[in-house]
Order: C-alpha cells, then structure tokens, then sequence
C-alpha cells in the first residue's frame, strides 16, 4: 500500500477486535473472517492493535501473527491498513517498526509512552525518532481520555510543526469551546473524533473521520453513514442522534458498572452479528456475557430500525 497523508486519511475505519478462545488463545481462524468482512465492507481502512484490539495483553509473536495476517488480506484487496506499536516502552515500539516494515503498512499507530507522562518536549523526541524509524510510513497518534496525559489543542499544534510525519491523531472531541481551538488544526493534520461523535465533528469543520466504534455495530452500515454526511449532514446527525440514545439506554450501563471499552465494543459487534468475534476478553478483563447480547440487538432494532443490521447480511453468528 501506499503510505498515507493527512488529506488521504480519512473516513470511516474499522477496527480488529480479537476473537478469544476459552483457552486464552487468538482464534486467527475467526480474526480472519472478520478482515475478510471489513473489506467486503468497503471500509475506508482497517487498523490493528488499537485499545479494542487488546494491544495491551498481547505477545510480541501475537502482534506478528496479527500484522502479517492483517497486511496479506489488505494488500490484496487495495485496502488501506495501519499497524498499532503502541507499548509502554519506546525501544519496543522501534523493535516492532523494525519488524513490520516489509508489510508496507499506510500508516503506524502509536501512544505516548504512558507510565511516566512526557512533556511537550519529550513527546516531540519521542515522535521523530518513531518517525525516523517508519520514514517514509507516516505516524497516527492515538490519545485517549485514559492516557497518562491527554494533549490539549496547543500541544497539538507544536507537535505537528515539529514531526511532519504525524499525519493524524485520534483523541476525545469536547466541548463547542474546544472544537474551535481545533478547527486551525484540521488543515494540518487528520483528526478522528469518536465514531458516535462524527456527524458533529464534521458539521464543525474538524473531523476527518472515525477510527471507530460504530463500524463496531456494523462496518458496512457505518460507512453509509459516512457517505451520508457528505451529502445531508442533517439526517446524518438525526442518524447520530439515534446512536447516541441506542448507547445511552443499552451500552452505558455496561460502562457503568465497569466494564472496559474493548468488552463494549466487543458486545456491539456480537449485536451486529457481522462476524464472530465473540465477547470474551483475554486475561485479566471481563467480559460481558452472550447470553446479553440478544437484548442488546433488539434495543439497537428499537433505536436504528432499517439501519442496524446489514441488509446484505445473510446469516448472523
């Protein structure tokens, strides 16, 4: 594939969600079925070991199989596709740059390193010499809200002067406030909003796209969704505004009661039925039970009629 830039990366992307066994183990069987789906879905990419990818429980021989898997099926397809690194420690990230370069990834995606926070500075080191290890794959930032430290607009804008190979970062959008500090952003880089955010984002002329957790759901349904935003941005928030109360009434509580994102969005994918990843987590995390997801889907019925389930969809796991 053909590395990316920040006017090409854009869009809907889906996300690989790991299919564990009882054992413990990655179902490379099932995590290949679900590639196979995001690209019959015609995402507009797909990217590996994010949060819900479960980075953060996997080997390094693990991360391989996940990456070669991933690369093979999307270089096949013309199908856009990033590789997570992101680890605790810097020399680690390098290792796995240094390890996947031939699968000729669009882009990396990496976190800061997290035990100790970085300053401004650091930061700025840390991502040029992750840049000048990928050169000439450019770099994804991932900030979350859970990070050790979560950028502000600012930060931001001295990382993008400094590192012209971090093309894009996907973080937590905020307030109407914040929005306008990140508009003078927008032309410099790609920023991914969350995915049930996206019809705002677009409509205040700063999302470029989602890495996201309605293509969770449904990847090909949320894709339509993206298409509609470039057409009529008010049925597209209507559209939002039915996924949001679908969250908010079936999906929060689980949030509440500690459930981590991966397992939420594991439990949306099994209500999508679009692929058989399952709901189990790998070791320590919970999970949410099977035997929830049919009230979970009937809710999402309830909320998105016509929009949920795929039409195309001729069987459900």
């Amino acid at each position: 594939m053909q590395p990316l830039h920040k006017d090409t990366c854009k869009g809907n992307w889906g996300t690989l969600l790991l299919p564990i066994e009882p054992d413990n183990s990655i179902d490379f069987s099932r995590l290949s079925v679900e590639i196979d789906a995001l690209i019959a879905a015609a995402v507009d990419g797909i990217y590996s070991n994010g949060t819900a990818g479960e980075f953060h429980t996997q080997t390094e021989t693990e991360l391989d199989q996940v990456s070669q898997l991933l690369a093979e099926k999307c270089n096949a397809a013309n199908m856009p596709f990033q590789i997570g690194i992101s680890h605790s420690v810097p020399v680690v990230m390098l290792d796995r740059i240094r390890r996947t370069r031939m699968l000729k990834p669009s882009a990396y995606q990496v976190i800061l390193p997290d035990w100790v926070a970085l300053t401004d500075e650091e930061a700025r080191d840390f991502l040029g010499g992750i840049s000048k290890e990928a050169h000439p794959v450019p770099l994804v930032l991932y900030n979350p809200p859970h990070a050790k430290r979560v950028l502000s607009p600012a930060s931001y804008q001295r990382l993008f002067d400094a590192v012209p190979a971090l093309i894009s970062v996907k973080l937590s959008d905020g307030n109407l406030q914040w929005y306008e500090q990140m508009k003078p952003l927008a032309g410099r880089a790609a920023i991914f909003v969350p995915g049930h955010h996206l019809a705002t984002g677009m409509q205040h002329g700063v999302a470029a796209g989602a890495y996201s957790n309605v293509a969770c759901i449904n990847p090909r349904a949320a894709q339509r969704w993206w298409q509609l935003m470039q057409t009529d941005i008010t049925e597209a928030l209507r559209v939002q505004n039915a996924i949001q109360s679908f969250f908010e009434a079936y999906i929060m509580p689980y949030a509440q009661k500690g459930f981590s994102n991966p397992a939420l969005d594991k439990l949306l994918a099994a209500a999508g039925a679009w692929a058989p990843v399952g709901t189990r987590l790998r070791w320590p995390y919970s999970w949410i039970a099977e035997a929830d997801v049919q009230a979970v889907r009937k809710g999402a019925q309830q909320h998105l009629p016509g929009w949920f389930l795929d039409q195309n969809q001729d069987h459900v796991f």
